[in-house]
């Protein structure tokens, strides 16, 4: 019988396929019957009428696609805060072939055509933005919609870009003011309900956001300003089940009942053994989370003449969020596991386990700070000659804090009463039913997990800070000739750019207490938080989750009565053997050409040119013998001995990147597109590291050091090249009119080089010995591979039916790729022996492209009226592989998801209207696998959204 989780989650994707059915059928069938009505443009798109809202972006996007040389795919709206979407992120994966990764519920980096995020480039402004997650998107949950007012995703390549992308290049652009010519006021404030807030005890889910900008010209249009600021307070609550991030292959031929599993290690992998995947630890999380951010944008544009342009703009964006996590830990996940039931990839299905069981408390802040703008001067000499000067700076600092206070099981109670285990370790069972995402854990009946009396021993306190710096100061210059004849122009310049990339990630422990008994007693009767923080938790996942809530405590009273203090603060030293100190200098020129002629009847046009781009990277890494300190629970911890050691890698590439585009104009209202392009991507700054992370085994018993250690990592790759790539492009586009139309575009890419685990041996002095422990990195290997696939658009307005139904209008749009790109677990995969020259075998299949999904699908259906506006999002993303950032970690996969979006506004009176929105109704979760797919790792539940606002404008 299916269970209350099979039941909730059938309903919702029937739900959601009978909504994409609806939307998808009726938008097709309706477009293709209105094809010969959309061969020319109706009354209702004469110039006498105003096209506002919803329609004026899709025609702005529709137009910019047409006139742009490259294949671009765009969200343009005239007016500030007219991108119909909540976030940046939402409002591209409208766009034809972009999609999004989902954090705490809300779009955030974006794929192009199925590939990951590290494959494209992003631009603020025509300039490169730094970001606090370490790779080289931006993090778009820092940028207001209401204050950006285009996005523009080219496809293809041209000389111009400079950098560009292996899947394309991002621009997101505000507004100049003298350019947008109107004075315009305007001010939006919007409530949010989250449900998922409402559950929280003590807390009602509300939220606000308020926008108020204002755009005007002086002294005869010759000065422009346009300055926006916002303020977004709201709340992110969130309820998870987790497995670690360390995957172990455990040899099934062996069991081990009062002990870890036995590891099937590398060194064995010649000799074929049936084995299952094991984790660290299993957590159930409950959070709940207070989201600030502040922004200010302004722009400055002077143009004393018509020759002279001049444009100054500046982004500042403050947020600032705070976590409080309660954790209920299964802290030894490989321990005395019997009964192993798995399937053929070695994803465990069923088994019984031990594990000491850890009630943790939790504060987690995160304060992110973006700074960036630009000042660019266009000058015309003459009336053929244009220069550009263009500085910008952009840098994003983020800092973490988290305090997180432990208490663990023991075979007495917290009064000295001997339990009814009688053993720190409690038995449980664990249970992934078929055709279920989430796993039953089922504790010992014997053990009450809401008895705040038996989560009292081992009491560990830690204080960790993380810091992320990344800034990059860059300056180019360009210069465009107009000609006459085949060449229409020829356009030179040049960029250099300086990034640095700095990050720390230090902790303040840990510090074990075990006082006497009567002092756990005290301190764990006064610091009881009596009821558990949230309702209903976790009961989307219905009969499928046994564990709905623990016993949880009070984290400042912890840490006030056993440290003396509620914050211990961070270590005044910041140097430690992980840290990443990276400079990426980058030189480049290109040169291109733009044509217009015809060949025969018909009209052609396009560019051609070459790139070259020289890269050097300076990479200090720090080395340090290490002390061996015993906690008083038998574990072990490793600390530096304060004295370090610099090392200094260095790489230096050069690339050139020719490119041509070429547009045939084959009928009026259709062209013919071709693109040939060499791209590159690099690496994110934090997979260019020469520190070292060293993970430790899980558990209290340990032989000697070599066992305690579980693996170290470099914690990124210098020498690392950029991926390099070929790439052809046919598009055929049809424009019956300004509101519709129907294109399809095929491309392919061949990539020179992938990305392969190497095993180096390494000499550490540990504890005054030293120990040979293999590093794991990745090199380039010399593997070639490829992506092929197409894109589909087609958008209208159904203008040919009779009035009210004219309004109506949808868009669809859809991605396949299809790649045989190859990428190794770190652990588990193949890695190659550089002493050897061989390649080593590994036992678990490998992944595709980071961010790689097959189908990416995107429909929207809107209708306008009078003073009604009305749209439907549904986006769908099949299933993909994302890395973690920094590389150099165990694959990790994400689940397909479907989400569905609804907005609708009213206009009260002139300039003033209402509007309301509805994000995620459906309560997609966001679910994870590692190492394998299928092998259940994480689950998120945010919840649904809703939004009512004013806005107002004179």
């Amino acid at each position: 019988m299916p269970t209350g989780r099979d039941e909730v989650i059938s309903h919702n994707r029937a739900s959601l396929r009978a909504l994409r059915t609806a939307m998808l059928t009726g938008a097709a069938s309706t477009m293709l019957a209105s094809v010969p009505a959309l061969a020319q443009d109706d009354a209702d798109d004469s110039d006498a009428i105003v096209v506002t809202g919803i329609r004026e972006t899709i025609q702005n996007s529709i137009n910019t696609k047409r006139e742009e040389t490259a294949i671009v795919d765009a969200l343009s709206a005239d007016d500030i805060g007219d991108l119909p979407a909540l976030s940046v992120g939402q409002a591209i994966q409208t766009i034809t072939g972009a999609t999004t990764h989902r954090e705490k519920g809300d779009a955030s980096e974006i794929a192009l055509r199925g590939l990951g995020p590290f494959l494209s480039n992003s631009t603020f402004n025509g300039r490169d933005a730094s970001n606090g997650s370490g790779d080289r998107s931006v993090n778009f949950n820092q940028f207001p919609s209401e204050l950006v007012n285009n996005i523009k995703i080219y496809k293809t390549q041209q000389a111009s870009l400079i950098e560009g992308g292996v899947a394309g290049t991002i621009e997101i652009g505000t507004l100049r003011p003298l350019d947008f010519g109107k004075q315009r006021l305007q001010g939006e404030i919007k409530a949010q309900y989250n449900p998922y807030g409402d559950r929280i005890v003590g807390e009602g889910g509300i939220g606000w956001r308020g926008t108020l900008s204002y755009v005007d010209q002086f002294a005869n249009d010759t000065i422009g300003i346009a300055i926006g600021i916002q303020r977004n307070d709201t709340n992110n609550p969130e309820e998870t089940f987790a497995a670690s991030t360390t995957w172990t292959a455990c040899e099934a031929a062996v069991v081990v009942a009062n002990n870890n599993c036995n590891e099937y290690t590398r060194a064995e992998y010649a000799q074929p053994r049936a084995f299952y995947l094991a984790p660290n630890a299993y957590t159930f999380r409950q959070i709940s989370e207070t989201d600030r951010r502040d922004a200010i944008f302004g722009a400055i544009q002077w143009r004393p003449s018509d020759r002279v342009n001049v444009n100054l703009d500046v982004q500042y964006s403050d947020r600032t969020y705070v976590e409080n996590r309660r954790d209920l830990n299964l802290s030894e996940g490989r321990y005395g596991i019997t009964n192993a039931v798995f399937d053929d990839n070695g994803a465990l299905r069923s088994f019984n386990g031990l594990s000491s069981i850890e009630s943790n408390t939790i504060e987690l802040s995160r304060s992110e700070e973006y700074l960036g703008g630009g000042l660019s001067v266009e000058w015309m000499p003459t009336d053929r000659l244009t220069i550009t000067l263009d500085g910008s700076y952009s840098r994003t600092i983020r800092v973490e804090d988290e305090r997180n206070a432990r208490l663990r099981t023991d075979a007495f109670d917290v009064n000295g009463v001997r339990t009814a285990i009688n053993n720190q370790r409690i038995p449980y069972t664990y249970e992934l039913k078929p055709g279920s995402f989430i796993p039953t854990i089922t504790i010992d009946p014997r053990f009450d997990l809401n008895n705040h009396d038996l989560f009292w021993d081992d009491a560990r306190f830690r204080r960790d800070q993380s810091r992320r710096y990344n800034r990059i100061v860059a300056g180019r210059a360009d210069a465009r000739y107009e000609m006459d004849g085949f060449l229409s122009s020829i356009a030179a310049g040049g960029r250099w750019s300086e990034l640095v990339y700095r990050d720390y990630d230090v902790r303040n422990g840990d510090f074990n207490f075990n006082p006497p008994i009567t002092e756990d007693n005290r301190i764990n009767n006064l610091c009881r938080v009596q009821a558990f923080p949230q309702r209903d938790f976790l009961s989307a996942a219905g009969d499928a989750n046994g564990i709905n809530s623990w016993a949880t405590f009070d984290l400042d009273c912890l840490f006030r009565e056993y440290m003396g203090t509620e914050d211990p603060g961070a270590l005044d030293d910041k140097r430690s053997v992980a840290n990443r100190d990276v400079t990426e200098r980058t030189l480049a020129g290109y040169i291109m050409a733009e044509y217009d002629a015809d060949l025969g009847s018909m009209p052609v046009r396009g560019n051609f040119g070459v790139r070259v781009v020289n890269t050097r990277v300076v990479s200090n890494g720090l080395r340090s013998d290490l002390d061996v300190i015993v906690n008083p629970d038998s574990s072990l911890q490793f600390v530096t001995t304060g004295d370090f050691e610099t090392v200094t890698i260095k790489s230096s590439t050069t690339r050139i990147l020719p490119s041509v585009n070429a547009i045939f104009e084959i009928a009026p209202n259709t062209l013919f597109r071709l693109a040939g392009y060499r791209a590159m991507s690099r690496p994110a700054p934090s997979a260019l590291g020469a520190g070292r992370t060293i993970t430790l085994e899980s558990g209290n018993s340990f032989t000697s050091i070599e066992d305690a250690i579980n693996n170290i990592n470099a914690n990124g790759s210098p020498r690392l090249k950029p991926l390099m790539s070929w790439n052809a492009d046919a598009a055929i586009e049809w424009y019956p009119n300004k509101d519709s139309i129907l294109s399809a575009t095929a491309y392919y890419k061949q990539f020179n080089g992938g990305f392969q685990p190497v095993i180096i041996d390494e000499t550490f002095n540990i504890g005054g010995q030293d120990v040979v422990v293999p590093v794991a990195q990745t090199r380039n290997s010399p593997d070639k591979s490829r992506i092929f696939g197409f894109e589909l658009t087609a958008a209208t307005r159904f203008s040919f039916l009779p009035k009210p139904l004219d309004g109506l209008g949808a868009k669809v749009s859809y991605n396949y790729a299809d790649s045989n790109f190859v990428t190794h677990d770190i652990r588990l995969g193949d890695a190659y022996d550089p002493v050897t020259d061989s390649v080593q075998p590994g036992i678990i299949a490998p992944a595709n492209l980071s961010g790689y999904s097959k189908h990416v699908l995107s429909a929207q259906a809107y209708y306008e009226i009078g003073p009604i506006s009305l749209q439907g999002i549904y986006n769908y993303r099949a299933s993909y592989y994302q890395d973690f950032v920094g590389g150099n970690t165990q694959l990790r996969y994400v689940g397909p998801s479907e989400t569905v979006d609804l907005r609708a506004s009213l206009a009260l009176m002139k300039g003033v209207s209402l509007r309301l929105e509805a994000i995620n109704i459906f309560n997609d979760p966001k679910e994870t696998y590692m190492p394998v797919y299928g092998n259940a790792r994480q689950y998120h539940y945010y919840g649904a959204k809703y939004f009512i606002g004013i806005r107002a404008r004179i």
